[in-house]
């Protein structure tokens, strides 16, 4: 999973419709805990400016 955090707004959704709590609202920025992830899709489906893409590998 990669998130561009170039255009991520950290506005939650992804976090709040992860079913596994693989993603984590923090103060300024989304930490991703890939043990927890289990590729369901909701975040990337979920994001409104599309800064989540499943399918990429790096720096989550």
């Amino acid at each position: 999973m990669k998130i561009d955090r170039t255009i991520c707004m950290y506005c939650g959704a992804c976090a709040g419709t992860c079913p596994t709590l693989a993603l984590v609202l923090e103060e300024i920025r989304v930490r991703f805990i890939p043990e927890k992830c289990n590729n369901c899709g909701m975040c990337e489906m979920v994001c409104p400016v599309g800064a989540i893409d499943l399918d990429a590998e790096g720096d989550a």
